[in-house]
């Protein structure tokens, strides 16, 4: 066995060469990617068309290699193209070089405003970039590069792939590339040098030349001629003769006089600095022949107003301050603040001498203890009053957060109704809800975003605490702001005074919850009032306010339900639209309708033991008036509609609050009989007003007003052969123990006045008001965000309307979509919001922007039509477009006022006495003529700062490296510079004998 395992172990000791190395996997990995994009073979297209680089579209598409344990990305970045173009011809000519090739000596995408940067110093429409993965990593050794290099020209080889591939050396802040591209018997090497001082020999074009020449090495003695494109770009800076025209608001003007408090309605746009810092203009000269210009470190013939075409590119300045996004911005800080009013304001506002003085909460209490005082001096209102003086005695006027002007200035705004005189409760004009609201997309944006109509007090009250929350004393003035606000709102509770900028009717959920609250308490003090002028009027004053309440009322249950026939022949009656939306309630009982009993038989009885109870000739109460048509069963006597109680408003969190205590009552047969006891108050409310309007009435003559369709009437032929008809109730009132049987045995004849109230105006009105009292600003805050919101929605688009800029008003749609989706729920998240406020930000920032140009170039100022319809539409197209030729190059109308700006910007430089003696923009534009006369009137100063940028293409085709070799494409791109030299070569060499 020792014998035979000796010869095994000989073999394990044997070298296998044929392993593949690192360097060979690294190669064969870049093959297979090669392999997987499709990108062996010939490249075909056809010739690329003029500034398709810049409108056409760019892909990329990556993968990972790596090299040992050294990782590289590997990416694509290609043009895309039709497919018939990436087809081509199945057969290219015989000797027609790769495309890329050919892509180097194309001159129809130079200087490309918006590429990568390998296509603007290349002008190749495609290729594959290899650099090291992580963002830290470099390739800096020399052994290193070749090795990248050898790998990519192995792996070009092999693939037969006419792609240039590129790889990253040295950091990649440097932007340093070399690379290869192969065709049949021809390579294109990718050089670079980069600079950070430039040599003085370079700094021009001779310079370049020589250089170029000398690279290519021709040897042929004539030099085929080099062809040439030149661009300059000079740097606008100095803005500041040129007024900006946003205006910053006069904060006196805000509580002055003329201005009023209008102002405080109104939310500030615009750009508080210039935002755009530069202008660029690039000067280019796209086809030269080598010897036509002069440009050498002596003299050059590149005159910038002689360029052919002329480009501009406007530099944004980064986050510019913009008023409408410093407002949103300081009111969204608002929500995240922690403090409670009392905490702001002083916890000690109502304490004095160390000796406790009635609090607010202990009002109440203190109306109902015994008093020798009149009660009228003890009421709420006073007690109010009279901490409202001590909190400011206390407070001294010096620390008021908001002094008397400004705070006045604001209630008066908020509440205009308070500057007329209110004598015995009556008021003209107290409610904006009286009139129909504007029916349209802007005003109804409301109800996309949950905040509240544009006209109403808490839309109003939104951008009066976000004006004092900026300028008038910050969170401590919100919270002054809000006491006040709080303390007017119990003072018109206690007076009877309706609020002024809400809607009449039940709180509408589609608002916030804040405003929900305020019509919330309205209703509240529209019925106080109603019941205190019930008090001293007479009956026939009751029944009209009964019929105007209810007028009110049904408006808002109508849309539900307008089932009933009879109902819709007698539409807009009080009761008629009171008792749809008591059908409505009737519905929701369904569900606990499988009650023991005989309904029917039950109902007889009821019947019955009324008529016991209640003779016929029982004085009838709270009629409104009678049906029409209806006559009572039994008695046949015409049946009256019945003065009833309004059902209860209800804010979106008392209902919230319902359904969570009728849910916990569970699904078994005694919480299905305690809720259905629960939601049938209203209708035992109704069947008690009725009685006591129809005495001897019966459960039949109420269903038939109440719910017409639960009483089927039928023709049936009686003894005597004539056709009668004869009703019944429904199969669902006849239910065993059904709920409507029972409420009608235990309702009594008592007329609404004097009944139960169904909604207790007091107890919700004290209930709003404390709700108002306890809200920090911070809550304040994320209640009226939505209106803080939809109020910069609306700025935008007035102003967007004025500029008329297509990019922004699809902006706007998406700026309202988002929101529509945010703001609808309850608690937004921060980030969400965030976001909202920096589209509406950044489309502040185009306006401006737009703006800033309009007046830079004057376009507002000039006189003939089509010139200024020219200068309009460049502007527009800065805004939106990387890079805008200048129609006319330095001779049209927006190049005329561009060389102007440049002519006084120079003047400034030059000296401050030539500035003051400088004639103003406006006399700059109108004057005409050549470079010659400007050049004189402006004296020794050059019309233009030297060139911040020269960029260079020197073309051109030539044998190499014999003189017998194929012509092949050369070129090299320079740029230069304060700080940057840059030299990009691609060189072509015929391989077939070398």
């Amino acid at each position: 066995m020792a014998a035979d395992s000796e010869p095994e172990s000989e073999v394990f000791e044997i070298t296998d060469f044929t392993t593949a190395s690192e360097w060979e996997r690294f190669i064969s990995k870049i093959e297979e990617v090669l392999n997987d994009w499709k990108l062996i073979g010939i490249s075909s297209g056809k010739p690329l068309e003029k500034g398709v680089y810049t409108t056409g579209a760019w892909e990329e598409k990556s993968d990972e290699i790596s090299f040992a344990d050294f990782k590289f990305s590997v990416t694509h970045h290609y043009l895309v193209q039709e497919p018939s173009d990436r087809d081509g011809k199945e057969e290219p000519a015989e000797d027609a070089l790769p495309l890329p090739m050919q892509d180097l000596l194309c001159m129809n995408n130079d200087f490309p405003p918006r590429a990568h940067c390998l296509v603007r110093w290349y002008g190749l429409r495609e290729f594959v970039v290899i650099a090291p993965a992580a963002n830290n990593d470099a390739v800096l050794s020399e052994s290193k590069c070749n090795l990248l290099l050898s790998s990519v020209s192995i792996a070009l080889g092999n693939t037969g792939c006419q792609v240039p591939l590129f790889v990253q050396i040295h950091q990649k802040w440097r932007r340093m590339y070399v690379g290869e591209c192969q065709g049949p018997g021809v390579r294109t090497d990718f050089e670079m040098v980069h600079l950070r001082k430039v040599p003085n020999q370079y700094t021009h074009l001779s310079g370049l030349l020589d250089i170029f020449k000398s690279k290519i090495g021709c040897p042929l003695t004539p030099l085929p001629p080099v062809s040439m494109a030149i661009r300059l770009t000079y740097v606008l800076q100095d803005w500041q003769q040129y007024f900006w025209p946003q205006q910053p608001p006069d904060i006196d003007a805000l509580v002055g006089g003329e201005v009023g408090g209008l102002e405080f309605g109104k939310l500030p746009f615009g750009a508080c600095e210039d935002p755009i810092s530069e202008l660029h203009l690039a000067t280019t000269w796209p086809h030269l022949t080598e010897g036509i210009i002069v440009d050498n470190d002596v003299y050059s013939d590149l005159d910038p107003i002689q360029a052919p075409q002329w480009s501009v590119r406007i530099r944004k300045a980064d986050n510019p301050q913009c008023l409408l996004g410093d407002f949103l911005n300081e009111f969204f800080k608002l929500c995240r603040r922690k403090e409670s009013t009392d905490e702001i304001l002083g916890r000690s506002a109502f304490e004095e001498d160390g000796k406790e003085v009635a609090d607010i909460t202990h009002a109440l209490s203190k109306l109902t203890e015994p008093a020798p005082v009149p009660i009228h001096k003890l009421s709420v209102t006073n007690m109010v009053h009279s901490a409202k003086k001590k909190i400011r005695k206390h407070r001294g006027v010096d620390e008021s957060p908001l002094n008397n002007e400004v705070l006045n200035t604001i209630l008066l705004f908020l509440f205009p109704d308070a500057a007329e005189k209110l004598a015995d409760g009556v008021e003209s004009g107290t409610s904006t809800g009286n009139n129909p609201p504007p029916e349209n997309e802007d005003y109804n944006l409301f109800s996309q975003f949950k905040s509240a109509p544009s006209d109403s007090l808490t839309y109003k009250l939104a951008l009066c605490l976000c004006m004092i929350n900026f300028y008038h004393g910050g969170v401590k003035g919100v919270a002054h702001l809000w006491q006040e606000f709080v303390l007017e709102m119990r003072y018109r509770w206690e007076n009877n005074y309706l609020i002024p900028g809400l809607a009449n009717g039940p709180p509408d959920l589609r608002c916030c919850l804040l405003h929900q609250k305020l019509q919330m308490l309205n209703c509240c003090i529209e019925r106080k009032k109603a019941r205190d002028e019930g008090k001293r009027g007479s009956v026939s004053d009751r029944s009209s306010g009964g019929s105007s309440g209810d007028a009110g009322k049904g408006a808002d249950h109508s849309g539900d339900n307008s089932k009933e026939t009879d109902k819709e022949k007698e539409v807009g009656k009080s009761w008629e639209s009171w008792s749809d939306s008591e059908e409505e309630f009737f519905e929701c009982l369904s569900d606990t309708e499988d009650l023991k009993g005989n309904g029917q038989e039950n109902g007889k009885k009821g019947g019955a033991k009324e008529g016991s109870k209640e003779p016929v000739n029982l004085k009838p109460e709270g009629r409104l008036h009678p049906h029409g048509k209806l006559t009572l069963l039994h008695p046949g006597e015409p049946l009256y509609i019945p003065i009833t109680q309004e059902p209860a408003p209800m804010t979106e969190d008392l209902l919230e609050e319902q359904s969570e205590v009728l849910a916990k009552l569970g699904t078994s047969a005694e919480g299905a009989h305690l809720r259905a006891r629960m939601q049938s108050a209203c209708l035992l409310s109704d069947m008690e007003s009725f009685k006591a309007a129809n005495p001897g009435c019966c459960l039949e003559d109420f269903v038939r007003w109440y719910s017409p369709r639960d009483y089927i009437e039928e023709e049936v032929v009686d003894e005597k052969g004539n056709v009668v008809i004869k009703g019944e109730l429904s199969a669902r009132m006849k239910i065993p123990s059904n709920m409507w049987v029972e409420a009608w045995e235990t309702a009594k004849p008592v007329p609404a006045r004097r009944q139960k109230r169904l909604f207790d105006d007091t107890r919700e009105a004290e209930k709003v008001l404390h709700y108002l009292a306890v809200q920090k600003p911070a809550d304040l805050a994320r209640h009226l965000l939505s209106c803080i919101i939809h109020a910069a929605v609306l700025k935008v688009k007035e102003e967007e309307v004025l500029e008329d800029i297509s990019s922004v008003k699809k902006i706007i749609k998406q700026i309202i979509s988002h929101s529509s989706k945010v703001l609808r729920f309850p608690n937004p998240e921060d980030k969400k919001l965030e976001e909202i406020i920096a589209q509406i930000m950044s489309v502040e920032a185009i306006i401006a922007r737009a703006r800033s140009l309009k007046a830079k170039f004057g376009v507002e100022k000039c006189e003939n039509e089509e010139e200024k319809e020219d200068l309009q539409r460049f502007v527009n197209c800065l805004l939106e477009q990387p890079e805008v030729s200048v129609l006319g190059a330095g001779r049209g109308p927006a190049g005329s006022v561009i060389h102007k700006l440049f002519v006084n910007a120079q003047r400034l430089t030059e000296s401050s006495d030539e500035v003051s003696a400088m004639p103003p923009l406006d006399e700059e534009l109108r004057r005409s003529g050549s470079s010659d006369e400007r050049r004189l009137n402006t004296g020794a100063v050059s019309d233009f700062p030297p060139p911040t940028g020269r960029e260079v293409i020197l073309r051109t085709t030539v044998p190499r490296p014999a003189p017998y070799s194929k012509p092949l494409p050369q070129r090299m791109y320079s740029v230069l510079t304060k700080e940057d030299f840059r030299l990009a070569g691609a060189f072509s060499a015929d391989t077939t004998f070398f």
